[in-house]
């Protein structure tokens, strides 16, 4: 468990092909309800992208538990080698190769930022060829549900003043001299502190990914800042039974 509600689960294709993907792509789990009806959830794939993913290589999701949820059950009941129907990988919530930007803004809540992760070699790899900036804006309740938080921390080590990683608690705020705590923690909603980063059209793509209200709210921040639409980059996770 990546948190006391979120798991961090590991799965490989059973037909012996690989499962490769663009780091900020989803797969979607097939499954059915009580009475039979067909649904579908989609995941983010939070693995670590760093070369051609082959045969037999396990691609990671974190999946958020919701009590009394349909999804949640299928995963809870879900056996070590066993198996679920998938399709994908989908979805363009991904670094654009043509983006000639100064900065991005990647904010998330919960597991909106398993795409975040997946991206992290090709963000330090950009912050050193071409000078980039990236700031990842997360939001959390407690230093308990910050998840991937010591992988952003080390990225942001590695590249002092190029890197930022900003958790926000919401709730509970880490205990002083902690391994959670840093000049970047801040106490609240990571809307409300855009305005802090000054983002603007001419230097800044931002990402969002995470609950419908918080993307909303960043949006629309975003917007009053000059951003033009296509500049940010949106994918809503809705918890659902």
């Amino acid at each position: 468990m990546l948190a006391p509600t979120i798991a961090h689960l590991s799965f490989v294709r059973d037909d012996g092909l690989p499962l490769d993907f663009i780091p900020g792509q989803f797969v979607q789990v097939h499954f059915t309800y009580a009475d039979g009806t067909a649904t579908k959830r989609s995941y983010s794939l939070a693995t670590i992208h760093d070369h051609a993913i082959g045969p037999g290589e396990a691609v990671d999701i974190a999946v958020s538990y919701v009590p009394g949820g349909s999804a949640t059950a299928l995963f809870e009941s879900l056996d070590i080698d066993g198996v679920v129907q998938a399709s994908g990988p989908y979805g363009r919530f991904c670094l654009m190769p043509a983006d000639t930007n100064a900065r991005y803004l990647l904010i998330a809540t919960g597991t909106g930022v398993t795409p975040y992760r997946a991206m992290l070699p090709l963000l330090e790899q950009q912050v050193v060829e071409r000078g980039l900036q990236v700031v990842v804006l997360f939001g959390a309740r407690s230093p308990e549900e910050l998840l991937y938080g010591d992988e952003f921390r080390a990225a942001a080590a590695r590249h002092p003043g190029r890197f930022r990683f900003v958790p926000c608690f919401s709730r509970e705020l880490p205990d002083p001299g902690s391994a959670h705590s840093h000049d970047d923690v801040r106490h609240g909603y990571v809307q409300q502190f855009i305005d802090e980063f000054a983002p603007t059209a001419d230097d800044d793509i931002a990402y969002l990914c995470g609950n419908p209200n918080m993307v909303d709210a960043c949006f629309e921040a975003l917007k009053a800042h000059g951003l033009p639409v296509p500049q940010i980059r949106r994918e809503k996770y809705v918890s659902s039974k």
